[in-house]
């Protein structure tokens, strides 16, 4: 996250953040914020990530961690930016493992393969090594990340997908949890299948190299903007390989070597009744 110095006026955050709210709550998404504000600094999307943030959690939604976004090199570069990105992430964002997503509870969804942490202590941001983040994890996870955008089209950019919580939609987490030292986090391989083909390949080594980098990079901001992360905290550490579009009635199982699997099912459109997760 940039120490740069915001730009825009405070009423302007504020409109930003609610017309991303109306979208969330509409299902309607709404033109870039970027070409209204083309002036605006990434301390300012953060800004407006913070106004929402702080709105749902006086509204009542629980924070339970965080996503960590723009992990791949390649994204970081068609982005403009030389870092990660992050959102929160709420209880009532979670689908159970081999769930069903309801038909108009997302606006233009995708998936990706992660790896989860679980904590079970704050990471300390004055020794952040790596035997410290090791020390912080009870376990890991196999994770879907279900993205979605408030922005139409998905024509995004830094300012867009980080005032927008990183892009966020739903996630889903494998049940079985193994610990870190039965892992190799950087050659793990992942396979995701769409409707039984395979549509996304990856390892631990496309998330900034080593998913604990990442891991490191999102202690260490959450630390110094005041949000540090907690014992109980579920980070997704970001995408072992591309997204995959989806829609209504796809059925998505993803699996990573010496980690588990997790599925999830989107409903048909013309479902009655499907769960909400």
């Amino acid at each position: 996250m940039s120490d740069e110095h915001s730009r825009l006026a405070p009423s302007a955050i504020e409109r930003c953040a609610l017309r991303l709210r109306e979208a969330h709550g509409r299902l309607e998404p709404v033109p870039p914020l970027r070409t209204e504000y083309p002036a605006a600094r990434l301390s300012d999307a953060y800004a407006i990530q913070d106004c929402n943030t702080t709105h749902w959690l006086d509204a009542g939604r629980v924070a339970v961690g965080a996503k960590i976004g723009l992990t791949a090199k390649a994204v970081q570069k068609q982005l403009g930016v030389d870092q990660p990105d992050f959102g929160i992430l709420f209880a009532d964002m979670e689908v159970p493992d081999g769930g069903v997503v309801s038909p108009g509870r997302l606006i233009q969804p995708k998936v990706e393969g992660e790896i989860a942490f679980v904590l079970d202590a704050t990471p300390d941001a004055d020794r952040m090594t790596t035997a410290e983040l090791i020390d912080c994890v009870a376990y890991a996870l196999p994770a879907l990340e279900i993205v979605d955008s408030r922005i139409a089209k998905w024509d995004i950019g830094i300012f867009d997908t980080v005032a927008d919580n990183a892009s966020s939609g739903l996630f889903v987490l494998g049940t079985r949890p193994v610990p870190l030292e039965a892992i190799d986090l950087r050659l793990c391989g992942m396979v995701l299948e769409k409707n039984g083909e395979p549509a996304s390949f990856g390892a631990g080594a496309a998330c900034l190299d080593n998913p604990l980098h990442a891991l490191r990079w999102l202690a260490g901001t959450m630390a110094r903007i005041g949000r540090p992360l907690a014992a109980g905290d579920i980070v997704l550490s970001g995408a072992l390989g591309p997204m995959v579009p989806v829609r209504a009635g796809d059925r998505i199982a993803m699996r990573i070597n010496g980690i588990g699997d997790v599925q999830v099912r989107f409903a048909p459109e013309s479902s009655e009744g499907a769960a909400h997760g």
